[in-house]
């Protein structure tokens, strides 16, 4: 229960404590692109009980627009203390269809992605790992291995190399939005360029996998834009 002295404090002033009291590690793994995330489930868990400690109120919704031909999921996040309130909002573009997804799934899963980036704003989540964290310290500790019995010269063995280092998720949707907004196949020429050409900033080698979602997005793309004759 909140102490007397917090129950005093403005929305704006509690939000603040909120936000550095937060620790919202990226617990999840994705094995195929070797990348840590955190999912709005994961913000929502560590928040709760921060919110509770200073009365504040969260409430989120979502809606669609139309923009341009495409739907996006916009998803609100609203905070809310006596009178006032604070709102973030995030976008998640709608897929046309999704392999093994029914619409209702596919809706979902942007709603998902929505949520997570108007809590990311809200509560100013960054994409760096905390440091303090158990996760963190057993990420950093050296691995042993141990030797084999009757084997005592035995080295340890040595992680696999990994083929690229990890790709940030918020990254590669951002690849993936801009390759399926192409109007032009030169236009989508020069964004896959932008992100494999090895001078630039923004390259990564996984973005040239045929599994990655922005090459896939390229693909598709550049056959819609051939179709059309653009």
């Amino acid at each position: 229960m909140a102490n007397t002295n917090e129950k005093e404090l403005s929305l704006q002033e509690s939000l603040v404590v909120i936000q550095s009291k937060l620790k919202a590690p990226k617990n999840q793994y994705n094995s195929f692109g070797k990348y840590k995330y955190r999912s709005a489930e994961d913000i929502l868990e560590a928040v709760k009980p921060l919110l509770a400690e200073h009365n504040v109120v969260l409430n989120m919704s979502d809606r669609i627009e139309l923009i341009g031909a495409r739907y996006y999921i916009v998803s609100t996040a609203k905070v809310i203390k006596g009178e006032e309130e604070i709102v973030s909002e995030g976008r998640a573009r709608e897929d046309e269809s999704k392999k093994g997804m029914d619409g209702a799934q596919v809706t979902g899963t942007s709603s998902s992605y929505a949520r997570k980036y108007a809590l990311n704003g809200l509560f100013c989540i960054d994409d760096t790992k905390d440091a303090d964290t158990d996760e963190y310290a057993k990420q950093q500790a050296p691995k042993q291995t141990a030797k084999p019995a009757q084997k005592p010269a035995a080295k340890p063995a040595q992680p696999a190399p990994q083929p690229y280092p990890e790709l940030d998720l918020e990254k590669a949707l951002l690849a993936e939005a801009e390759a399926s907004n192409a109007q032009s196949t030169a236009e989508l020429t020069a964004i896959w360029e932008k992100y494999t050409r090895k001078t630039s900033e923004f390259y990564h080698p996984a973005y040239k996998n045929e599994n990655d979602v922005f090459y896939k997005a390229v693909k598709a793309r550049g056959a819609q834009l051939k179709a059309e004759g653009k």
